[in-house]
């Protein structure tokens, strides 16, 4: 008798509600209507100790308080897992609470003598198809088909974990890992914690969920289009997407495996700026290129400025006009960064960035998406709105010929060459080139739901395999954040985007900004964030 997949997705709901119902004690005090924002139920659910562990403390400081046997692992756990539970009931952000192997583990790290590793009973949360390490770790890269599909750890899990981490999360990502929104048809549609109206981003929207209402203060993303910036972004956390080929992406469970035309980088999301350099550091600190030979080997080496960093501001890509908030906070920021001493520029690299879309949407699904979409015809499940999008609405997706394939990674690399070349032009003026570029995540706050069609503000720095960072700024103000009736749309993205904006929708929602770096100069990306954010007065 064949099974359909709704009773497949079924099974899959199932089977996570059974690692919800051992939080113990169980959950009290969740209203039956949930509220618009999430942020203040904690304070209603959750005992003073919990609220106490998980919002009190940075990431480096929590690991202190670890060392230090201040908290042990197991409250600390504890804390987090009921915090997460919680997240869950208000976002449906998880795929698996590991109730019982955070547990385990977090008893045996209480047993040892001194404390070991330098992420010593910190809880730490994933994206789902990256594994885990725990019994029965199953994942379905938000396939139907792929439920029940067996999957072990991957190496930077492993790194983690030597480090003396407590994995405990698992969380939702969308349908073919491939939209800036997390809806899928096993686990169905992730909110914001902040106005569950809009998105937390995607493809790594359930991580930014859970980081967003603090059931989780690092966590680990997937970034090839914006995956891991957009939901930093939408919920108000930061997020790192690294260069290519300094963490591994070795042991993922995920589609298309082999191709290179465009790939993905894992990276951290995190509640504060410390922790993306702490995680960068342990992670490349291991030497994962004992492990995976396709890595680079290179060091993190730290950056420090001897003088004030040159940045460029984007005030916006030439293809779809930010929306008033995103324009405002790269306004407040730049004006900070002049007061602090920076050279503050404007990025004009006189380059047409709607062409890096058409080379990197076409190189994302080189034979035309018929690996994916068989995938799905598996099971049988619809395909969803923002996969009919990215596969069957862009121009430039299609099954390419070999040649074809050739072509168009020509293009990608000569489209590299000419931002490169546009780079060093910077420096033509006084010999000094820019630093970093400041520019937006996205066109706006987190988007209502169904609606995150233009990916130009992150997927363009994956083509140009540029790291990025992204940072909270503020959040959107009605008042302040007026609609521009007079701005005419350039193009039909632009129209869409402008007509999307009405600043009553986005009350509560954060905005935040991206640093983006050269190809490489990872660590001077972070070293850049740090001083922008001396400049705020952080």
């Amino acid at each position: 008798m064949t099974v359909t997949w709704e009773v497949r997705a079924s099974e899959a709901k199932t089977k996570r509600e059974a690692g919800f119902a051992k939080v113990e004690p169980p959950l009290d005090g969740i209203p039956d209507q949930l509220p618009v924002n999430s942020l203040g139920l904690p304070k209603i659910v959750l005992t003073e100790k919990e609220l106490k562990i998980t919002e009190e403390y940075t990431i480096t400081q929590l690991l202190t308080a670890l060392r230090t046997r201040k908290f042990s692992v197991e409250e600390v756990t504890r804390a987090f897992l009921r915090r997460a539970a919680l997240a869950q009931a208000a976002t449906n952000c998880l795929t698996d609470l590991l109730w019982d192997d955070a547990i385990e583990r977090a008893r045996y790290l209480d047993s040892l003598p001194e404390p070991k590793g330098q992420l010593f009973g910190l809880p730490i949360s994933t994206k789902e198809h990256q594994g885990g390490i725990g019994r029965n770790i199953e994942s379905t890269a938000s396939f139907v088909a792929w439920i029940g599909k067996k999957h072990g750890s991957n190496i930077l899990c492993d790194l983690l974990w030597e480090e003396g981490c407590v994995f405990y999360a698992r969380t939702t990502q969308p349908q073919t890992i491939m939209h800036l929104e997390t809806e899928s048809n096993v686990y169905g549609r992730t909110v914001n914690p902040h106005n569950r109206n809009l998105t937390p981003g995607g493809s790594t929207g359930g991580e930014s969920a859970l980081i967003g209402m603090r059931g989780s203060i690092l966590g680990i993303g997937g970034d090839i289009g914006g995956s891991i910036r957009c939901p930093a972004a939408h919920c108000g956390i930061y997020g790192f997407k690294p260069s290519l080929k300094r963490i591994s992406v070795m042991g993922q469970m995920t589609h298309m495996v082999g191709k290179e035309a465009i790939i993905s980088t894992p990276g951290p999301m995190a509640v504060d700026r410390e922790a993306l350099e702490l995680f960068m550091k342990i992670a490349i600190g291991a030497k994962p290129w004992r492990r995976d030979a396709s890595l680079m080997v290179k060091e993190w080496t730290p950056y420090k400025f001897d003088r004030p960093p040159k940045i460029a501001v984007q005030w916006w890509d030439g293809v779809v006009r930010p929306h008033p908030p995103m324009t405002r906070a790269l306004k407040e920021v730049a004006e900070a960064c002049r007061k602090a001493g920076m050279e503050v520029v404007d990025w004009c690299p006189g380059i047409d960035h709607s062409k890096a879309w058409d080379i990197v949407s076409s190189l994302y699904f080189p034979d035309g998406g018929e690996h994916i979409l068989n995938i799905i015809k598996e099971s049988g499940e619809p395909v969803l709105p923002l996969t009919k999008f990215i596969i069957h609405e862009q121009p430039t997706v299609k099954k390419l010929t070999q040649q074809e394939l050739w072509d168009r990674c020509a293009e990608r690399d000569a489209y590299r060459q000419a931002y490169s070349d546009a780079w060093n032009k910077t420096a033509d003026a006084d010999g000094r080139e820019v630093d970093v570029i400041l520019c937006p995540p996205s066109f706006g706050a987190a988007t209502p739901h169904g609606q995150s069609r233009y990916w130009g503000y992150t997927a363009h720095w994956n083509l140009l395999d540029y790291p990025g960072a992204v940072f909270p700024v503020t959040v959107v103000d009605p008042a302040r954040d007026l609609k521009d009736a007079s701005y005419v749309p350039k193009n039909a993205d632009d129209q869409f985007v402008y007509d999307m904006y009405e600043p009553e929708k986005y009350v509560h929602a954060p905005v935040c900004l991206q640093v983006i770096g050269r190809r490489h100069f990872d660590e001077k990306v972070l070293a850049a964030l740090a001083e922008i954010e001396r400049a705020m007065g952080r």
